[in-house]
């Protein structure tokens, strides 16, 4: 987290700050307080802190809310006290992350609130900003959602394309298996029930239902009669996820709580 913030500051300050370095003199000091203009999930708490900490020992922070909770329009999420230097140049990237990161945890929040009826997980994917995901998939965790792989090194997914390079589900799986440790799970992307019915054959962990219309979900998801951890994939949009939740799947992936995930409003107010 250090080495990401350090590098954020890096990129905004340049050389230096040229309006705050020279209004602020080495004395001056500020108060502010960090509000929030809509309701939503905090998120990113301790990388908020990290910010200013890494400008000043001296910046005092104080927050009356933890990560995980939720916050209406108006609250006090925090006081930061200290030199008005350190507090006027950290401002904007502090205030980058947690936003960002607080609205991924909302958007979550309505995506598991919408299933909520159904014994489902909500999960991200690996549509993340780049050199970000660590932050992004602790807001999804934060907002109630489960995490999908974090790299391409924790589970074998086959998707389409590896399969049209392998030439089937079958000989791909076949040539999987014995060169991946027994700790990995092998993933089969689907887009027929013919596909499923192979993958169900090659013994696949995971089968995942790609961009399939309800009725099919269904059937494949009979079809598979628990022999295999079920994800639906493709066109997860908050007004389509409980009626995929009730298809029976397992697991709802959906790259739209990072991606399409809007920014929090929150303001640092001096």
């Amino acid at each position: 987290m250090e080495e990401h913030v350090k590098a954020a500051l890096t990129e905004d300050i340049g050389f230096e700050d040229i309006t705050t370095e020279n209004l602020a003199a080495d004395g001056d000091l500020l108060s502010a307080s960090l509000n929030t203009r809509s309701d939503g999930i905090l998120c990113g708490s301790e990388v908020f802190k990290t910010v200013f900490k890494m400008l000043s020992n001296d910046v005092k922070i104080v927050f009356y809310f933890k990560d995980g909770d939720e916050i209406k329009k108006g609250d006090k999420i925090a006081d930061i006290s200290g030199p008005a230097k350190h507090i006027l140049t950290g401002e904007r990237t502090a205030l980058n992350y947690i936003q960002r990161m607080s609205g991924i945890a909302a958007e979550t929040k309505k995506y598991r609130d919408a299933a909520a009826p159904y014994p489902v997980k909500i999960v991200d994917t690996r549509k993340t900003t780049p050199n970000f995901r660590a932050f992004e998939k602790y807001a999804v965790k934060t907002g109630g959602g489960s995490l999908h792989r974090f790299n391409l090194s924790d589970c074998a997914m086959i998707k389409d394309n590896h399969i049209k390079l392998a030439g089937s589900v079958t000989a791909a799986v076949n040539k999987l298996r014995p060169a991946i440790s027994h700790v990995h799970k092998i993933e089969v992307e689907c887009d027929t029930l013919e596909q499923v019915k192979e993958a169900l054959e090659c013994k696949a962990d995971i089968i995942m239902l790609d961009n399939m219309s309800l009725a099919r979900m269904k059937q494949a998801c009979e079809l598979i009669n628990h022999a295999a951890i079920v994800e639906a994939s493709g066109n997860v949009r908050l007004e389509t996820v409980r009626a995929i939740a009730a298809c029976g799947v397992d697991i709802i992936s959906s790259g739209a709580i990072i991606a399409q995930a809007p920014t929090l409003d929150l303001a640092l107010d001096i």
